[in-house]
């Protein structure tokens, strides 16, 4: 896929909207903040969950987690995700950066809707409590 990508944008690899070194300051702390979230993304679940395996191997015991940074937002690794991509979109200016973080933007909202229906049919009234208590992206600040 990182091969595709990079052949389908190479006419664009240098076309830049702006060209400032104190960009990287504010991308610094977006990369810092995506790395935190990834670390406690990883709290509480077992790599297979963050895998994805119980998807895959519907026969395992599994459960809601709703502890650790998912008490805040439900979607943790994709505000990860979020932060790593607007990071390298505000250093380095360049269209192509952009134009993938708004494609992020837009199939990560759709893979978050896909994986909340996906969580409430599993979990039922659980999950729909969760959802209702959790934002999806933007963690709340105080419990």
């Amino acid at each position: 896929m990182w091969l595709l990508l990079a052949a389908v944008t190479e006419h664009w690899r240098n076309l830049t909207l702006y060209h400032r070194a104190w960009c990287w300051i504010p991308a610094a702390a977006l990369f810092s903040m995506g790395l935190v979230l990834y670390n406690f993304s990883g709290s509480g679940f077992s790599p297979a969950q963050l895998a994805g395996l119980p998807e895959v191997l519907p026969d395992r015991q599994q459960s809601l987690v709703t502890t650790g940074i998912r008490a805040r937002v439900r979607h943790p690794v994709y505000l990860a995700h979020f932060c790593e991509m607007m990071a390298w979109s505000i250093g380095t200016g360049l269209v192509v950066c952009w134009v993938l973080t708004v494609f992020a933007i837009v199939t990560g909202a759709a893979m978050m809707t896909m994986e909340d229906e996906e969580l409430e049919s599993r979990f039922g009234e659980e999950y729909r409590q969760y959802r209702l208590r959790v934002p999806a992206i933007l963690p709340r600040t105080t419990l």
